[in-house]
Protein backbone atom coordinates (compact mmCIF):
# COMPACT_ATOMS: atom_id res chain seq x y z
CA UNK A 1 0.00 0.00 0.00
CA UNK A 2 0.99 3.32 -0.77
CA UNK A 3 -0.10 6.97 1.28
CA UNK A 4 -0.24 10.16 -0.28
CA UNK A 5 0.50 13.52 1.31
CA UNK A 6 -0.37 17.01 -0.87
CA UNK A 7 -0.35 20.42 0.61
CA UNK A 8 -1.12 23.81 0.11
CA UNK A 9 -0.19 26.37 2.10
CA UNK A 10 -2.72 29.04 0.34
CA UNK A 11 -6.00 26.61 0.43
CA UNK A 12 -5.77 25.71 -3.17
CA UNK A 13 -7.32 22.33 -3.51
CA UNK A 14 -6.00 21.77 -6.67
CA UNK A 15 -2.69 22.23 -5.88
CA UNK A 16 -2.60 19.98 -2.98
CA UNK A 17 -3.99 16.52 -4.72
CA UNK A 18 -1.72 17.34 -7.72
CA UNK A 19 -0.54 13.48 -8.69
CA UNK A 20 -2.94 11.85 -6.69
CA UNK A 21 -4.88 9.06 -8.89
CA UNK A 22 -6.60 6.31 -8.00
CA UNK A 23 -6.68 6.77 -4.50
CA UNK A 24 -8.98 4.26 -2.32
CA UNK A 25 -9.99 6.82 0.47
CA UNK A 26 -8.68 10.33 1.06
CA UNK A 27 -8.55 12.51 4.52
CA UNK A 28 -9.10 15.91 4.07
CA UNK A 29 -7.97 18.51 6.64
CA UNK A 30 -8.65 21.99 5.84
CA UNK A 31 -8.95 25.63 7.15
CA UNK A 32 -12.08 26.84 8.87
CA UNK A 33 -12.92 29.51 5.96
CA UNK A 34 -12.18 26.76 2.94
CA UNK A 35 -13.75 23.88 4.79
CA UNK A 36 -17.04 23.54 3.07
CA UNK A 37 -15.72 24.63 -0.43
CA UNK A 38 -12.91 22.05 0.02
CA UNK A 39 -15.66 19.27 1.03
CA UNK A 40 -17.40 19.90 -2.11
CA UNK A 41 -14.59 20.33 -4.20
CA UNK A 42 -13.06 17.16 -3.54
CA UNK A 43 -15.90 15.14 -4.38
CA UNK A 44 -16.37 16.58 -7.88
CA UNK A 45 -12.41 15.79 -8.06
CA UNK A 46 -12.94 11.92 -7.11
CA UNK A 47 -16.82 11.26 -6.78
CA UNK A 48 -17.75 8.09 -4.95
CA UNK A 49 -14.12 7.81 -3.48
CA UNK A 50 -14.82 7.47 0.30
CA UNK A 51 -13.63 10.52 2.09
CA UNK A 52 -13.53 11.73 5.50
CA UNK A 53 -12.86 15.65 6.81
CA UNK A 54 -12.23 17.87 9.59
CA UNK A 55 -10.97 21.16 10.51
CA UNK A 56 -6.92 21.50 11.73
CA UNK A 57 -3.50 21.52 10.68
CA UNK A 58 -1.90 18.90 8.61
CA UNK A 59 1.90 17.95 8.23
CA UNK A 60 4.25 15.66 6.58
CA UNK A 61 7.79 16.98 7.22
CA UNK A 62 6.35 20.35 6.81
CA UNK A 63 3.51 21.76 9.06
CA UNK A 64 0.30 23.11 7.03
CA UNK A 65 -1.39 25.55 9.79
CA UNK A 66 -3.64 26.95 7.49
CA UNK A 67 -4.04 25.95 4.11
CA UNK A 68 -5.56 22.36 3.56
CA UNK A 69 -3.63 18.82 3.54
CA UNK A 70 -5.14 15.66 1.94
CA UNK A 71 -3.91 12.35 2.92
CA UNK A 72 -4.54 9.71 0.72
CA UNK A 73 -4.46 5.76 0.70
CA UNK A 74 -3.65 4.02 -2.43
CA UNK A 75 -2.52 0.57 -4.07
CA UNK A 76 -3.36 -2.59 -2.10
CA UNK A 77 -5.84 -1.16 0.45
CA UNK A 78 -9.98 -1.68 0.68
CA UNK A 79 -11.91 1.15 2.56
CA UNK A 80 -14.88 2.64 3.07
CA UNK A 81 -16.27 5.78 5.23
CA UNK A 82 -19.29 7.02 7.00
CA UNK A 83 -20.64 9.01 9.82
CA UNK A 84 -22.40 8.34 12.87
CA UNK A 85 -24.98 11.36 13.90
CA UNK A 86 -26.26 12.98 17.05
CA UNK A 87 -23.17 12.52 18.98
CA UNK A 88 -23.90 14.92 21.85
CA UNK A 89 -27.73 12.59 22.34
CA UNK A 90 -27.44 9.32 20.69
CA UNK A 91 -24.24 8.40 18.41
CA UNK A 92 -25.57 4.31 18.90
CA UNK A 93 -28.96 4.66 16.59
CA UNK A 94 -26.15 5.00 13.82
CA UNK A 95 -24.22 2.26 14.99
CA UNK A 96 -26.06 -0.41 12.00
CA UNK A 97 -23.61 1.80 9.92
CA UNK A 98 -20.26 0.86 11.40
CA UNK A 99 -21.58 -2.70 11.75
CA UNK A 100 -22.26 -2.73 7.88
CA UNK A 101 -18.85 -1.37 6.81
CA UNK A 102 -17.25 -3.57 9.16
CA UNK A 103 -18.26 -6.64 6.81
CA UNK A 104 -17.92 -4.37 3.89
CA UNK A 105 -14.39 -4.45 3.72
CA UNK A 106 -13.97 -7.82 5.45
CA UNK A 107 -11.95 -5.76 8.14
CA UNK A 108 -9.72 -8.17 11.06
CA UNK A 109 -7.46 -7.30 13.77
CA UNK A 110 -4.33 -8.07 11.80
CA UNK A 111 -4.84 -5.53 8.70
CA UNK A 112 -7.53 -2.78 9.81
CA UNK A 113 -7.63 0.00 11.42
CA UNK A 114 -10.37 2.71 11.53
CA UNK A 115 -9.61 6.11 11.19
CA UNK A 116 -12.22 9.05 12.93
CA UNK A 117 -12.68 12.09 13.22
CA UNK A 118 -14.61 13.78 15.84
CA UNK A 119 -16.99 16.79 16.41
CA UNK A 120 -16.69 16.57 19.86
CA UNK A 121 -18.59 14.36 22.87
CA UNK A 122 -15.46 12.20 22.27
CA UNK A 123 -15.68 9.60 25.19
CA UNK A 124 -19.31 8.92 24.63
CA UNK A 125 -18.25 8.36 20.54
CA UNK A 126 -15.47 6.57 21.51
CA UNK A 127 -17.66 3.91 23.36
CA UNK A 128 -20.44 4.09 21.06
CA UNK A 129 -17.54 2.99 18.27
CA UNK A 130 -15.77 0.33 20.52
CA UNK A 131 -18.54 -1.35 21.17
CA UNK A 132 -18.22 -2.51 17.58
CA UNK A 133 -15.01 -2.30 17.30
CA UNK A 134 -13.82 -4.54 20.43
CA UNK A 135 -15.46 -7.38 18.77
CA UNK A 136 -13.08 -8.05 16.12
CA UNK A 137 -10.01 -5.96 17.62
CA UNK A 138 -9.53 -3.61 15.12
CA UNK A 139 -7.77 -0.77 16.70
CA UNK A 140 -8.89 3.55 16.50
CA UNK A 141 -6.74 6.42 15.49
CA UNK A 142 -8.31 9.42 15.58
CA UNK A 143 -9.07 12.34 16.85
CA UNK A 144 -11.40 16.03 17.50
CA UNK A 145 -10.99 18.77 14.80
CA UNK A 146 -12.04 22.47 15.51
CA UNK A 147 -14.88 24.30 15.11
CA UNK A 148 -17.77 21.75 15.72
CA UNK A 149 -17.35 20.33 11.80
CA UNK A 150 -16.73 17.43 10.37
CA UNK A 151 -17.48 15.51 6.60
CA UNK A 152 -18.13 12.20 5.08
CA UNK A 153 -18.40 11.48 1.57
CA UNK A 154 -19.10 15.06 0.14
CA UNK A 155 -20.98 15.81 2.87
CA UNK A 156 -20.75 18.43 5.64
CA UNK A 157 -21.73 17.93 9.51
CA UNK A 158 -22.46 18.81 12.61
CA UNK A 159 -22.34 17.02 16.01
CA UNK A 160 -21.23 13.85 14.61
CA UNK A 161 -18.38 11.56 14.27
CA UNK A 162 -16.76 10.85 10.60
CA UNK A 163 -14.93 7.16 10.45
CA UNK A 164 -13.21 5.54 7.31
CA UNK A 165 -12.07 1.84 7.85
CA UNK A 166 -9.10 1.31 5.97
CA UNK A 167 -7.60 -2.54 5.27
CA UNK A 168 -4.52 -3.19 4.34
CA UNK A 169 -4.55 -6.12 2.10
CA UNK A 170 -0.80 -6.44 1.67
CA UNK A 171 0.49 -6.37 5.27
CA UNK A 172 -0.25 -5.68 9.28
CA UNK A 173 -1.30 -2.58 10.57
CA UNK A 174 -0.75 -1.47 14.40
CA UNK A 175 -1.69 1.56 16.59
CA UNK A 176 0.32 3.07 19.19
CA UNK A 177 0.28 5.68 21.97
CA UNK A 178 3.01 7.99 22.80
CA UNK A 179 3.00 9.79 26.89
CA UNK A 180 5.75 12.05 27.40
CA UNK A 181 4.84 12.77 30.66
CA UNK A 182 4.78 11.13 34.09
CA UNK A 183 3.82 11.37 37.38
CA UNK A 184 4.61 13.58 39.55
CA UNK A 185 5.38 13.11 43.37
CA UNK A 186 3.22 11.64 44.81
CA UNK A 187 -0.04 13.60 44.62
CA UNK A 188 -3.43 11.67 44.49
CA UNK A 189 -6.49 13.50 44.60
CA UNK A 190 -10.37 12.41 44.46
CA UNK A 191 -12.50 14.85 42.37
CA UNK A 192 -15.74 16.11 43.34
CA UNK A 193 -18.44 18.95 42.51
CA UNK A 194 -17.48 18.22 39.06
CA UNK A 195 -19.67 19.20 35.85
CA UNK A 196 -19.74 16.74 32.91
CA UNK A 197 -21.43 18.20 30.45
CA UNK A 198 -19.02 21.16 30.79
CA UNK A 199 -15.98 19.18 31.63
CA UNK A 200 -15.46 21.11 35.16
CA UNK A 201 -13.55 19.95 37.85
CA UNK A 202 -14.33 21.57 40.78
CA UNK A 203 -12.68 20.28 44.08
CA UNK A 204 -9.64 18.10 44.88
CA UNK A 205 -9.62 16.94 47.83
CA UNK A 206 -12.43 18.74 49.20
CA UNK A 207 -10.57 22.10 48.02
CA UNK A 208 -11.14 24.35 45.33
CA UNK A 209 -9.48 22.88 42.46
CA UNK A 210 -7.67 26.42 41.40
CA UNK A 211 -6.49 26.79 44.38
CA UNK A 212 -4.89 22.95 44.74
CA UNK A 213 -2.99 23.64 41.33
CA UNK A 214 -1.45 26.75 42.11
CA UNK A 215 -0.49 26.18 45.73
CA UNK A 216 1.45 22.45 44.53
CA UNK A 217 2.91 24.48 41.01
CA UNK A 218 3.19 28.48 42.88
CA UNK A 219 1.50 29.55 39.29
CA UNK A 220 -0.66 32.39 38.84
CA UNK A 221 -4.05 31.87 37.93
CA UNK A 222 -3.32 33.64 34.88
CA UNK A 223 -0.74 31.43 34.31
CA UNK A 224 -2.50 28.13 34.89
CA UNK A 225 -3.49 27.47 30.86
CA UNK A 226 -0.43 27.04 29.75
CA UNK A 227 1.09 25.42 32.90
CA UNK A 228 -1.15 22.55 31.82
CA UNK A 229 1.82 21.91 29.07
CA UNK A 230 3.69 20.99 31.76
CA UNK A 231 1.85 19.87 34.00
CA UNK A 232 -1.61 18.04 33.11
CA UNK A 233 -3.72 15.87 35.50
CA UNK A 234 -3.65 12.17 35.09
CA UNK A 235 -6.47 9.62 35.36
CA UNK A 236 -4.49 6.18 36.29
CA UNK A 237 -6.91 3.49 34.24
CA UNK A 238 -5.13 -0.10 35.13
CA UNK A 239 -1.92 0.27 34.26
CA UNK A 240 -2.35 3.03 31.62
CA UNK A 241 -2.63 7.04 32.36
CA UNK A 242 -5.16 9.27 31.02
CA UNK A 243 -4.05 13.02 30.66
CA UNK A 244 -6.40 15.53 31.52
CA UNK A 245 -5.48 19.07 30.21
CA UNK A 246 -7.08 22.24 31.44
CA UNK A 247 -8.62 24.20 29.45
CA UNK A 248 -9.23 27.18 31.35
CA UNK A 249 -9.90 28.96 35.20
CA UNK A 250 -13.79 29.01 36.04
CA UNK A 251 -13.97 31.12 39.56
CA UNK A 252 -12.19 28.37 41.79
CA UNK A 253 -13.00 25.64 39.49
CA UNK A 254 -10.84 23.79 36.49
CA UNK A 255 -12.43 23.64 33.01
CA UNK A 256 -10.90 20.72 31.56
CA UNK A 257 -10.61 18.82 27.54
CA UNK A 258 -11.76 16.00 29.05
CA UNK A 259 -14.82 14.63 31.45
CA UNK A 260 -13.84 14.39 34.80
CA UNK A 261 -16.75 12.33 37.66
CA UNK A 262 -16.98 12.60 40.66
CA UNK A 263 -14.53 10.16 42.58
CA UNK A 264 -12.09 9.89 39.50
CA UNK A 265 -8.68 9.54 41.39
CA UNK A 266 -6.52 12.04 39.65
CA UNK A 267 -2.55 12.51 39.90
CA UNK A 268 -0.53 15.48 38.93
CA UNK A 269 1.83 14.71 36.24
CA UNK A 270 5.22 16.55 35.04
CA UNK A 271 6.54 16.64 31.59
CA UNK A 272 9.60 14.67 30.88
CA UNK A 273 12.56 13.99 28.28
CA UNK A 274 10.47 14.33 25.14
CA UNK A 275 13.08 14.00 22.74
CA UNK A 276 13.99 10.64 24.27
CA UNK A 277 10.48 9.34 24.62
CA UNK A 278 10.30 10.41 20.53
CA UNK A 279 13.86 8.29 20.07
CA UNK A 280 11.93 5.49 22.23
CA UNK A 281 8.38 5.50 19.73
CA UNK A 282 10.67 5.51 17.08
CA UNK A 283 12.51 2.22 17.91
CA UNK A 284 9.87 0.48 19.33
CA UNK A 285 7.81 0.86 15.91
CA UNK A 286 10.97 0.00 14.00
CA UNK A 287 11.26 -3.48 16.34
CA UNK A 288 8.00 -3.89 15.21
CA UNK A 289 8.19 -3.57 11.73
CA UNK A 290 11.23 -4.38 9.54
CA UNK A 291 9.26 -2.62 6.76
CA UNK A 292 7.11 0.38 7.07
CA UNK A 293 4.68 1.54 4.02
CA UNK A 294 3.17 4.50 6.02
CA UNK A 295 2.25 6.26 9.18
CA UNK A 296 -0.59 8.27 10.03
CA UNK A 297 -0.31 10.38 13.53
CA UNK A 298 -2.41 12.56 15.44
CA UNK A 299 -0.74 15.18 17.51
CA UNK A 300 -2.29 16.86 20.24
CA UNK A 301 -2.21 21.08 19.59
CA UNK A 302 -0.92 21.43 22.83
CA UNK A 303 2.49 18.92 22.18
CA UNK A 304 1.99 21.38 18.81
CA UNK A 305 2.32 24.48 21.20
CA UNK A 306 4.81 22.82 23.51
CA UNK A 307 7.15 21.60 20.61
CA UNK A 308 6.55 24.66 18.58
CA UNK A 309 7.86 27.07 21.86
CA UNK A 310 10.77 24.89 22.24
CA UNK A 311 12.03 24.58 19.07
CA UNK A 312 11.65 21.33 18.33
CA UNK A 313 8.73 20.81 16.00
CA UNK A 314 10.42 20.88 12.70
CA UNK A 315 13.02 18.81 14.21
CA UNK A 316 10.62 15.93 15.36
CA UNK A 317 8.14 15.99 12.19
CA UNK A 318 12.31 15.17 10.83
CA UNK A 319 12.96 12.54 13.23
CA UNK A 320 9.69 10.64 12.42
CA UNK A 321 9.60 10.57 8.92
CA UNK A 322 12.87 8.25 9.53
CA UNK A 323 10.38 5.58 10.08
CA UNK A 324 9.40 6.11 6.26
CA UNK A 325 5.92 8.01 4.94
CA UNK A 326 4.54 9.73 8.00
CA UNK A 327 1.87 12.35 7.83
CA UNK A 328 -0.89 13.36 10.08
CA UNK A 329 -2.90 16.05 11.67
CA UNK A 330 -3.11 18.32 14.65
CA UNK A 331 -5.86 17.63 17.24
CA UNK A 332 -8.10 19.10 19.95
CA UNK A 333 -7.90 15.12 21.63
CA UNK A 334 -6.58 12.09 20.82
CA UNK A 335 -8.33 8.69 19.97
CA UNK A 336 -7.05 5.20 21.32
CA UNK A 337 -8.92 2.34 20.87
CA UNK A 338 -11.75 3.31 23.66
CA UNK A 339 -9.52 6.04 24.88
CA UNK A 340 -9.85 9.78 24.71
CA UNK A 341 -6.93 11.41 25.75
CA UNK A 342 -5.64 14.86 26.17
CA UNK A 343 -1.29 16.21 25.50
CA UNK A 344 -0.90 12.56 23.34
CA UNK A 345 0.39 11.55 20.54
CA UNK A 346 -1.80 8.20 18.77
CA UNK A 347 -0.81 6.83 15.55
CA UNK A 348 -1.42 3.70 13.26
CA UNK A 349 1.77 1.75 11.00
CA UNK A 350 1.08 0.00 8.47
CA UNK A 351 3.24 -2.69 7.10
Amino acid sequence: MRQFFGMSQSGDLKEAVRGLSNPQVILLISNNEQFEFHVKELEKLFPQVPSIGCIGMSYDTRIVEKGVGIIAFLDGVSATANVLEQVSTMPVKYIKRLEQDVYKVNASQENTVCIDFCSGNDACVLTTIYSVLKHHRIPLVGGTGDAGKISANGRVYQDAVAYALIKNNNGRVKAYKENIYHKMGNYSFIASRTDKANYMLGELNGRPAKQVYQDILHVSEHEISTQTFKNPFGKVNGNDTCIISIKEVNGNALTCFRQVNDSDVLIMLELGDYKATVRNTIQTIQRDFSRVSAVFSVNCLFRYLLFSDNNYMQQYLQEMSALGNHVGFVGYGEHYNNQFVNQSMTCVVFE
